[in-house]
């Protein structure tokens, strides 16, 4: 199936709220660039955080990577970037038995439920199973404190960002 055919009907007729997609090049359908809205009533409001989905070719077997290219202080976005949820987990059963099979990824996802876990996982960290630790631990022990903190100081360097 052709990726581009695939994803941008879905993204016209279905628009979410929230984020934006393209490519990165016209000429690479597997690479695009997302900015994610900073959902209202989060710490992450008014921010915009760019991210790259980079979609393997054996795309929808297999779930594309996300990265944020903008820092992102969250207990499930690691230092490097990586996003970490369930729904981008290769599909099948989890090794350590944390998640269903049907927590991970699916053929059936698109850029559309990638994008809405996206911003639900924004406003509800899970703390159970953290891609970095020091956010979990701030978010948890101390969430109006220094992770409040830090997360509006990448909000404040998102903006500043946002039309590099």
């Amino acid at each position: 199936m052709n990726l581009h055919c695939a994803i941008v009907p879905e993204l016209n007729k279905n628009p979410v709220e929230g984020f934006s997609a393209g490519l990165i090049d016209d000429d690479d359908i597997y690479q695009w660039e997302v900015v994610v809205i900073g959902p209202q009533d989060t710490l992450f409001e008014g921010g915009f955080f760019k991210a790259h989905l980079i979609f393997p070719k054996d795309y929808p077997l297999r779930p594309p990577k996300m990265k944020f290219i903008t820092e992102v202080w969250h207990p499930n976005v690691a230092k490097n970037g990586d996003v970490c949820i369930s729904i981008l987990h290769e599909p099948g059963e989890d090794k350590y038995g944390y998640e269903k099979p049907e927590e991970r990824w699916l053929p059936i996802h698109t850029v559309e439920t990638i994008m809405i876990s996206v911003i639900s996982m924004l406003a509800d960290p899970n703390g159970d199973s953290p891609a970095n630790v020091d956010a979990a631990k701030e978010w948890r022990e101390d969430p109006n404190g220094e992770f409040k903190k830090k997360v509006a100081r990448c909000v404040r360097k998102s903006q500043e960002m946002a039309f590099d």
